[in-house]
């Protein structure tokens, strides 16, 4: 009543359509359940008048995916070309793509006539997470990437144990900052979900503290800038106690 009372009507139009809404409503009551086979025919009738206005997909364009998502991705969109672009539910469609293993988020827009548009947003690949014999990709906040081939990442950061897949994404910042120390290491090991030991390419290792691991790092970069430390050749060097550091040298090394 609001939005006819803002419309410019006289007074018998507006009697005139009110009374028309009245018997439209009291017609569709009166039908039951063919209120529904009504609205399905009224549905279908838009989408023919649509296809024949050349409203039907023919364009599908995923943004944003990585080649290795690509098809997952497009498999499932399953939208057949030629169908009316009134009919794409694109929430339905949303949903369907961010259950793709790679997928953190996705929006997708019609794009009259003819096109649809998936933006997806994938998960990031933090680390290789190793435990119980198997191994995963893993994002930012520690979460399995479905899908995703570990082999095929030989350039991420390895991380091993339990525990480890929530805690890398606090560790591996600090090392990233330290070229030399993360061109030697092999793994990065979860201690009682408590600390972290880096294992080097050449067997060697280097025990971190449960707390105030920065500091731990900045003190092994001191004195490695001025006594070349990481490459002396140890066995391992402990940094588990603040402000001592305990150097093992290898086997026959003085």
């Amino acid at each position: 009543m609001a939005a006819i009372g803002r419309l410019d009507l006289s007074p018998r139009a507006v009697v005139i359509s009110i009374a028309a809404g009245g018997l439209l409503l009291a017609a569709l009551l009166a039908t039951g359940a063919r209120a529904e086979r009504i609205g399905a025919s009224f549905s279908r009738g838009v989408d023919g008048v649509a296809v024949g206005l050349g409203l039907k997909l023919e364009k599908v364009f995923i943004e944003g995916e990585s080649p290795e998502a690509t098809r997952d991705i497009q498999r499932a969109v399953q939208l057949p070309a030629g169908q009316p672009m009134t009919s794409i539910d694109l929430d339905a469609v949303r949903e369907r793509v961010e259950q793709v293993g790679w997928v953190r988020s996705a929006r997708v827009v019609r794009l009259l006539p003819d096109t649809l548009i998936v933006d997806v947003t994938e998960h990031d690949r933090l680390a290789v997470w190793q435990t119980g014999g198997r191994a995963w990709v893993i994002d930012g906040q520690g979460q399995i990437i479905r899908g995703a081939d570990p082999g095929r990442y030989p350039a991420l950061p390895l991380v091993v144990g339990k525990g480890a897949e929530q805690a890398a994404a606090e560790i591996l910042p600090l090392l990233a900052q330290r070229p030399r120390l993360q061109a030697r290491m092999e793994a990065l090991v979860r201690v009682d979900e408590r600390r972290w030991d880096l294992r080097l390419k050449d067997g060697s290792l280097i025990q971190l503290p449960a707390t105030d691991a920065e500091a731990a790092l900045i003190q092994l970069d001191a004195l490695d800038q001025r006594e070349r430390l990481l490459e002396l050749g140890f066995a391992r060097i402990d940094l588990r106690t603040p402000d001592q550091v305990a150097v093992r040298p290898s086997a026959g090394d003085a």
